[in-house]
């Protein structure tokens, strides 16, 4: 395995993307490591076969684009200092749009990541009925490793502590 210098995070803004970014930052510090959090904004390309749009489907992706940026810049503020904290290189953060997976697979090989870090739960109901699980997607394809955070697990371990 490489030497770990730069790492991917993809977060959902859920309130376990506290959670991986913890994990994350801890890894990034322990490295001496550039951490790259990133979101990606689901195309609805990928619902076209299963609903006929009533609206202007562009304009409610740029829209959307739009309230992630802001959300991506407000976890920024809260996570910035997390990162400063654990002695990381450098924490950057990028919104994208597409397919989450591989937007997620596609942005790592850009930046050269080392490793992804990502939590196991994201997507729920009908959504992971229709297109499957995003982490599993990714740890079957991605050409860096993978390290997965359940973070419903650690929760229960702390309780149980």
């Amino acid at each position: 395995m490489n030497e770990i210098k730069v790492i991917a995070v993809p977060v959902d803004f859920s309130e376990n993307a506290q959670k991986i970014a913890e994990g994350a930052a801890y890894i990034a510090g322990t490295f001496n490591a550039e951490v790259h959090f990133i979101y990606v904004v689901q195309n609805f390309e990928d619902y076209s076969g299963f609903i006929v749009p009533p609206v202007d489907l562009p304009n409610i992706e740029q829209d959307i684009f739009r309230s992630a940026e802001e959300r991506m810049e407000r976890f920024m503020q809260e996570n910035g200092p997390l990162c400063a904290d654990k002695g990381v290189k450098k924490c950057v953060s990028e919104v994208l749009i597409g397919d989450v997976g591989e937007e997620i697979l596609a942005y790592s090989d850009k930046i050269g990541a080392d490793l992804i870090i990502m939590g196991t739960h994201g997507y729920k109901g009908l959504e992971r009925i229709l297109f499957g699980s995003v982490a599993d997607k990714v740890v079957k394809t991605s050409s860096c490793p993978v390290l997965t955070i359940n973070p419903y697990r650690r929760a229960e371990k702390q309780r149980s502590a």
